[in-house]
C-alpha cells in the first residue's frame, strides 16, 4: 500500500511573491497546505528533504504528513511542484489535505515483471511501454504503491491493458468506460536487404589517350585514257 512520508516545515506569515523571494533567499523553499475546507497554510521546507522525496520517485503517490514547528500535522499529497527555469531547482510546493476515506486522483507508477522470461521477448519482440504511470481515483488510505503487470505468458503482438494489472486494490481508473493500452510487445524491427548496386564504367575523357587513327589515304585517281593515234 501507499507509503506515508513525514516532512518537516515551518511557518511562514506572508503570502505574495516578495514573501516567496524572501523565504527563498533564506535558503527554504516555500509552500502552501490547502484543501478540505480548511484554510491554507503557508509553509517553508528544508530544500534537501524536497529534493530526496523527488529523486526517490513515487512522490505522486505517496502521502505526507508535514509537520508544520510549533503548528499542526497535516496529512496530505504532494499535488503540484514547480522549478526553476534554469537551474531545475522547486522553487514551491502545494500539498493538498486529504480526509480519511476521500477518494483522491493519483498517479501510480506500473512495474513489469518476469521480462527477462516473457515468451514475445526471448522470441525477440521489443517492450514498448505507453503508460510508466497510471493515473487512478483511490481512497487515500488505500493508494496503490505500485501495480505489477506479468509479462511472462505475453507474446509478440500482444497488448497489456488496464485489465491486465494484476490486482487493482480498490482503484478506479482515471480514463473511463475503455480498457485502454498501457504497453505491448512489438514485433522485431527487420531490415529490408538492399538491392545490388550497378555501378557503370566511367566514359573516356576527351582530349586523352591515344589519338585517332589517321583516315586512309583516298585512292589514287584513274589514269586519263590514251589519246587516240594520228592517222596517216
Amino acid at each position: 500500500m501507499v507509503q506515508t512520508v513525514r516532512i518537516e516545515a515551518v511557518a511562514r506569515a506572508d503570502a505574495g511573491k516578495g514573501a516567496a523571494r524572501a523565504t527563498r533567499r533564506e535558503g527554504l523553499v516555500p509552500g502552501v497546505v490547502y484543501g478540505a475546507k480548511q484554510a491554507a497554510t503557508l509553509v517553508a521546507f528544508d530544500p534537501r528533504d524536497i529534493m530526496k522525496e523527488l529523486t526517490k520517485g513515487g512522490w505522486q503517490s505517496h502521502l505526507y504528513e508535514v509537520v508544520v514547528k510549533d503548528g499542526p500535522t497535516e496529512r496530505t499529497i504532494m499535488r503540484e511542484v514547480q522549478f526553476h527555469p534554469v537551474t531545475d531547482r522547486p522553487i514551491h510546493i502545494d500539498f493538498q489535505r486529504v480526509a480519511p476515506g476521500a477518494r483522491i486522483r493519483v498517479r501510480v507508477p506500473v512495474v513489469f515483471q518476469n521480462e527477462e522470461t516473457s515468451v514475445g521477448i526471448k522470441a525477440g519482440g521489443v517492450l514498448n511501454v505507453v503508460r510508466r504511470e497510471v493515473e487512478v481515483l483511490a481512497e487515500t488510505d488505500k493508494v496503490p504503491d505500485h501495480f505489477e503487470i506479468d509479462l511472462a505468458e505475453a507474446k509478440i503482438g500482444d497488448g497489456l491493458r488496464w485489465s491486465s494489472i494484476k490486482d487493482h486494490q480498490g482503484a478506479r481508473p482515471g480514463i473511463a468506460g475503455r480498457d485502454f493500452m498501457i504497453a505491448s510487445i512489438a514485433a522485431p524491427t527487420v531490415d529490408e536487404e538492399l538491392a545490388p548496386v550497378v555501378v557503370a564504367a566511367p566514359e573516356p575523357v576527351k582530349g586523352k589517350g591515344k589519338a585517332p587513327a589517321k583516315a586512309a589515304a583516298k585512292p589514287a585517281a584513274a589514269a586519263a585514257p590514251a589519246a587516240p593515234a594520228k592517222k596517216k
